[in-house]
């Protein structure tokens, strides 16, 4: 019995157009590797030894025919492909120490295992494959390495980030998995201290291809750390433009790619863009603290109660009653500065908006009395003032508002003073006689 591994090629185009290894494809892996044993005269009793157990019997067979290893190289690379997706790297590392024909206290660095992977090259009357074992070390080289990057960036080893995404760019690298690459190497630049050359290697990623939400986003953070303001808006908006349009169907693929080998997308990632909603509550956040956009505010919506965790673009806007609180603030500040300019009766339309916008905002209410005050404007005032009165107690609860704590830091210079202190003086003011 001859086994040549003409199977092979169906395990890859099912995983392929699944973008998963699934059961059967294990199921198929296996089968294979008993067929080998059969070969061998080596399979004995059918037991349930796994994986693990069926390649250690393998790759220890005393007398593994010559023509059987490109066939075999080229199931222990799906093997592997199945493996990485699944994390088991324990397992991994084993066979690839086996398959490089390491000893025992041998590297177990999975990067350089990869490396020193040299399948044997195909007989010429091997059946053709969709997919050599060369082919697959390449693919498994680039996910292993871009992984290992990710996973290192997370726990803050960036030089070592930085390493492991300069091996995954080297190699067979599809243009979508390049453009996370080089947003990645960006993201590591920023985070050392480089912002001019991450912004480089965002240029060339949003050169890359269609995929440009986490390169914009990642763009916004050096701008911010460069203190490039309009660049960072810049950046936000163009994001919210390229998460308004829907996503275009992907071409089936036919081969086992790197997109199948790495992990799913996680919200915590640092690479994550977020939801169009979470965007624009990001840039809506920005430009209030800048004193800009204020119209921006009143096109956001509040963020979807179902989309899941917070991602790290998230910067605390996310309810109804903190985003009404923004565009009260928002209404405030600009009203402020009409105040500074003398110009009461516009002060006093932003004012009127804040109260409507954020029912029960104190410090619209008091900005708004004040105003009224200045133009005198009695009776309006007393109402209000007999208002705040009664709520006096309410308002000293709600004095704190429900704003991310950096908000609350920059706004802080909008909040009236004693609040106790100005009802007493409006008391003396409003009671008294007014000229005829």
């Amino acid at each position: 019995m001859r086994w040549k591994g003409s199977g092979d090629s169906s395990i890859v185009c099912r995983a392929s157009l699944a973008q998963r290894f699934t059961e059967d494809q294990a199921q198929d892996i296996q089968w294979g590797l008993e067929r080998v044993l059969e070969t061998q005269k080596q399979l004995g009793p059918r037991l349930d030894r796994g994986f693990r157990g069926l390649w250690n019997s393998v790759l220890h067979a005393s007398a593994v025919l010559p023509q059987l290893l490109p066939a075999l190289h080229h199931l222990a690379g799906l093997q592997a492909a199945l493996w990485l997706s699944t994390d088991h790297l324990g397992d991994l590392t084993l066979l690839l120490q086996t398959l490089n024909g390491s000893q025992s206290g041998a590297s177990e660095d999975l990067l350089l295992l990869l490396k020193s992977w040299s399948p044997p090259a195909k007989e010429s009357d091997d059946p053709l494959t969709l997919q050599d074992a060369q082919g697959l070390r390449n693919v498994l080289l680039t996910a292993f390495a871009y992984r290992q990057g990710l996973q290192e960036l997370i726990t803050g080893s960036l030089p070592r980030a930085l390493s492991s995404f300069h091996e995954a760019a080297s190699g067979l690298c599809p243009r979508p998995v390049l453009v996370q690459v080089y947003t990645a190497l960006g993201t590591c630049l920023r985070k050392m201290g480089n912002p001019q050359r991450a912004l480089l290697y965002l240029v060339a990623a949003l050169k890359g291809g269609s995929i440009c939400g986490p390169p914009l986003l990642e763009a916004s953070r050096v701008y911010r750390q460069l203190g490039n303001t309009a660049a960072e808006l810049e950046s936000l908006e163009l994001l919210v433009e390229a998460l308004s349009i829907p996503p275009t169907s992907e071409v089936p693929h036919f081969l086992i790619e790197v997109e199948l080998l790495l992990p799913q997308p996680d919200p915590a990632s640092p690479l994550h863009c977020g939801t169009l909603s979470q965007v624009r509550h990001l840039l809506a956040s920005r430009c209030l603290q800048m004193g800009r956009c204020l119209e921006l505010l009143f096109r956001v919506t509040p963020k979807d109660k179902e989309q899941g965790p917070a991602s790290n673009c998230e910067q605390g806007c996310t309810s109804d009653e903190t985003l009404q609180q923004l565009r009260a603030a928002a209404l405030i500040s600009r009203g402020l500065e009409w105040v500074a300019s003398g110009q009461d009766t516009k002060a006093l339309q932003d004012f009127l908006l804040s109260v409507q916008v954020c029912l029960g905002n104190g410090d619209a209410s008091f900005h708004l009395l004040q105003t009224l005050r200045r133009l005198d404007r009695r009776d309006e005032a007393t109402a209000l003032w007999r208002r705040l009165e009664a709520q006096t107690k309410l308002l000293q609860e709600n004095a704190t508002w429900s704003l991310p704590l950096y908000l609350e830091t920059c706004l802080s210079w909008i909040h009236p003073p004693d609040r106790e202190t100005l009802l007493e003086e409006y008391r003396t003011f409003l009671l008294e006689p007014c000229d005829l």
